[in-house]
């Protein structure tokens, strides 16, 4: 029989997680049935998302999220033993699939880049900046672009995309070493926004004429501010608020709707899962294809061992990292 260990949520959130809001559980698997797989997981993903999702749960509920895993045992002949899937089987060690929602690493993956990548810039998040940018976005070359929460696991793959379609790309982080990494890689103009006297003012600075499109990782007071200084028949891809997720008080004042109409700006917020088959697969291939050629450069956060998952979430939540959040089991 196999044990899996499991993170579960013990009481629901009140501001920022704490140890206290998890518990770890063992469980014993049943033997598969036919068309199932066991999986033992190699790598697992944090994201802002899982604060929300979070609510969603019961007490006791295993936490929920992606996770690179091994296919260790099987009875269902499209996913042999040794098959490195994408698997949404959450916080546990060890689990059973009846295969339906597994993804396959792409067949043409390297030897050379690490499997955390399908969690990373050839995952989720990857695809999160491709279509946010390309389709919501739909920026076009000569465009000046503003990324939030630049530095992250979304928004360093948006401004890299950015880059490669001719556009000027602005990008702000909360701390020195994460503007240092933006600049190296390519972001035009790139601020500490926790260290500036005036955001409004470094936005008009970095970018004068104003920005076609804002890639909105954040939220809250920040994604105010950059509303007045969008260009006529500007875009806005609203991709997350994780200035908001853990606020406990009244949330923030909205934008001016007067801004808004004045300007006929486009916003649009939307789930990355909405792309599903071939396209999803073209964009996989994309972004695998640009980080082998090295044109997109990737950085992950790496915490070591399953027991430090909780503190691998909560660090997160905080913007203790630079890059893609892992943990490696």
């Amino acid at each position: 029989m196999v044990h899996a260990k499991s993170w579960t949520l013990k009481k629901h959130f009140v501001g920022y997680p704490t140890n206290s809001d998890f518990e770890l559980k063992t469980v014993e698997l049943p033997p598969l049935k036919d068309g199932e797989v066991l999986l033992e997981a190699l790598y697992f993903t944090v994201d802002p998302y899982m604060r929300i999702m979070a609510k969603n749960l019961k007490e006791g509920d295993m936490m929920m999220g992606e996770q690179v895993a091994r296919v260790v045992e099987s009875k269902n002949a499209a996913f042999p033993p040794g098959t490195i899937v994408v698997a949404p089987s959450g916080w546990t060690t060890h689990s059973i699939s009846n295969g339906e929602k597994l993804e396959k690493v792409l067949a043409e993956w390297p030897d050379t880049l690490p499997l955390s990548l399908a969690l990373g810039t050839v995952g989720m998040p990857g695809l999160t900046a491709y279509f946010g940018l390309l389709d919501i976005c739909g920026v076009k070359g000569g465009e000046t672009v503003l990324v939030s929460a630049a530095a992250g696991a979304v928004g360093s793959v948006v401004g890299q995309i950015a880059k490669l379609k001719g556009c000027k790309v602005v990008g702000t982080a909360g701390s020195d070493e994460k503007v240092a990494w933006l600049k190296k890689h390519g972001f035009d103009v790139a601020f500490n926004y926790k260290t500036v006297k005036s955001l409004e003012e470094a936005l008009k600075v970095a970018a004068p004429e104003g920005y076609d499109c804002y890639f909105d990782n954040v939220g809250g007071e920040f994604s105010n501010a950059v509303i007045t200084q969008m260009k006529k028949f500007g875009r806005i891809a609203i991709c997350g608020a994780i200035s908001v997720y853990n606020r406990t008080g009244p949330l923030p004042p909205g934008p001016s709707p007067e801004s808004i109409i004045i300007k006929e700006l486009h916003l649009q917020g939307f789930v990355v899962y909405r792309w599903q088959g071939e396209v999803r697969q073209k964009a996989l291939r994309d972004l695998l294809k640009w980080v082998s050629e090295g044109k997109i450069q990737y950085h992950e956060h790496i915490t070591e061992g399953f027991e430090n998952m909780p503190a691998a979430f909560m660090g997160l939540l905080k913007g203790e990292n630079l890059g893609k959040a892992i943990v490696k089991a």
